[in-house]
């Protein structure tokens, strides 16, 4: 078993290094820069009305009601099980595992990514809209496949190369599902729970390895609370999503504020740390100042894209099972789905650790006897340490988040088996999902989360081409929702590819659907 281990990790360090730091991150902040300035840069010209249109408009009605239409969900729903599915254990062991390889200016990347990744996830979920349809059981399906394959397939020429990319994403989906969505998820559920919660019959019980009898429990705790879930299909998971995410997005966001409010004097510290780290990185370990930027600056985008997944075509997935008629609509939820996760959770994250003494500012060292793994949990701690209080904390707040991104991505790793397999055998998946969670419990940290960082960066590479290739396409239904909506301009709505589906879109706009 080891050597099989350490074989995997070989091969899987070879792709990840190509994928990530020789071809994605360029690729993927390119993209992003290419989509804002398409869009006219969207994210700021129309800061207030996006955010009218999803956090200012949170209680109506049209947004967070529940809708009766076979496979589609609301809104908020859609934004809530990609939230669900995007803040998992990146927005706290990610953030720390930046921090410590890159320094604070490792930050300042990842809100770079963030900011034009809004884009990136807007242009997803446009496209995802534009394109999907409805499959045997009439239900939604859109994401990269279907934009990939209908889209850029499109093109004079290129209905194979759609084709292929489309096979290709949805095979890197699949793969992916079950490492940043299943297995480096439970990894780090089990590592925070075992350090929190220790029960010394089970903690002293070795199967191999470090691996003890208490991870193979929770294991399958998870499992079965997964399984329950997952199982119920899509609705359930956006029912149960809907109610968990806003209560643990809030809960750890003022938990945050508290510590950064006992520190307070470190605040203006902390980001000038982060600005000036950007471009001039604390040399822990030596090496070049291009070598260390270097280093920043991958750290930052990597844990950004790992945590939000702009770029990676995952999200689009559950926002095109949304029940609104325009593209635009939903695609504005992912620019708010971006800002949530990247530019508010971790944010608070990396305050969290900047401010409360865990991390030194000046030399970008770690207090002793901490370790990034344990870094964000010292850092509660240090205010809350009555009784364990501030690490038990961290760990329920991770397994909330790791939790439900593993109901996120079993519904994304569904929809790619069913364009690569067909409706009938997406039931088989989802059981061979939530089998797998135990196995996440059994493997080594780094390898799992390793391993995810890789598929994430396959799957990126196809959805970006994609984007890409349909930037003209994505400028137009922007410009149209904007002449409509915004300028109060009399023309036609571009809503779907199909002519079926445009008319019925239309007909819903004309009885005031969004």
């Amino acid at each position: 078993m080891e050597q099989f281990l350490a074989k995997l990790t070989e091969i899987n360090d070879v792709i990840n290094s190509f994928v990530w730091v020789r071809v994605g991150l360029w690729l993927l902040i390119a993209v992003g820069i290419i989509m804002s300035a398409a869009t006219g840069f969207f994210q700021v010209g129309h800061l207030g009305y996006w955010m009218k249109q999803t956090i200012g408009s949170i209680f109506k009605k049209h947004v967070i009601g529940h809708t009766k239409e076979k496979g589609a969900i609301s809104p908020f729903q859609a934004l809530c099980t990609a939230l669900a599915a995007t803040i998992g254990t990146g927005n706290i062991a990610g953030v720390a595992g930046a921090i410590t390889i890159g320094g604070a200016g490792a930050v300042f990347w990842m809100w770079i990514a963030a900011f034009f990744g809004m884009m990136t996830n807007y242009s997803e979920n446009v496209l995802g809209i534009y394109f999907r349809r409805r499959n045997d059981k009439g239900e939604w399906s859109g994401g990269a496949m279907y934009y990939l394959s209908d889209g850029l397939g499109g093109y004079k020429n290129m209905k194979t190369v759609g084709k292929v990319l489309a096979v290709m994403f949805a095979i890197f989906a699949v793969l992916a599902s079950f490492g940043i969505g299943n297995m480096g998820q439970t990894n780090k559920i089990v590592a925070n729970i075992e350090a929190a919660f220790p029960v010394k019959a089970l903690t002293s019980r070795v199967l191999y390895g470090d691996i003890t009898l208490y991870a193979f429990v929770i294991g399958l705790v998870l499992m079965v609370l997964a399984g329950l879930i997952i199982l119920g299909g899509l609705k359930r998971i956006a029912s149960f999503a809907e109610k968990i995410v806003p209560f643990m997005v809030i809960l750890f966001v003022l938990g945050s504020l508290i510590i950064i409010g006992k520190n307070y004097n470190e605040i203006l510290p902390a980001f000038g740390a982060i600005f000036r780290t950007a471009f001039k990185p604390v040399a822990v370990a030596g090496g070049t100042i291009g070598y260390l930027i270097s280093v920043v600056v991958t750290q930052g985008f990597k844990r950004g894209v790992f945590s939000n997944e702009a770029g990676l075509g995952s999200s689009v997935m559950v926002h095109s099972n949304s029940n609104v008629s325009e593209p635009v609509t939903q695609g504005i939820w992912g620019i708010f789905e971006v800002f949530a996760d990247t530019i508010i959770v971790c944010t608070m994250t990396a305050l969290v650790i900047l401010t409360s003494g865990v991390y030194n500012l000046s030399t970008g060292t770690l207090a002793e006897g901490t370790t990034d793994a344990t870094l964000v949990a010292s850092a509660f701690n240090s205010v809350f340490s009555w009784g364990n209080l501030g690490q038990r904390f961290v760990a329920v707040a991770m397994f909330l988040f790791a939790f439900t991104t593993i109901l996120g991505w079993s519904h994304y790793g569904s929809k790619a088996v069913e364009y690569l397999l067909g409706v009938k055998c997406v039931v088989v998946y989802r059981v061979v999902f939530v089998l797998m969670i135990v196995a996440g419990g059994l493997m080594t940290s780094s390898l799992a989360w390793d391993i995810s960082d890789t598929f994430n960066g396959l799957m990126m590479i196809p959805n970006l081409i994609g984007v890409v290739a349909l930037m003209p396409l994505v400028r137009k239904i922007t410009k149209n929702y904007k002449d409509r909506r915004i300028h109060g301009k009399d023309i036609r709505a571009v809503l779907s590819y199909d002519a079926s589906i445009q008319k019925e879109a239309e007909e819903r706009i004309q009885n005031g659907a969004v």
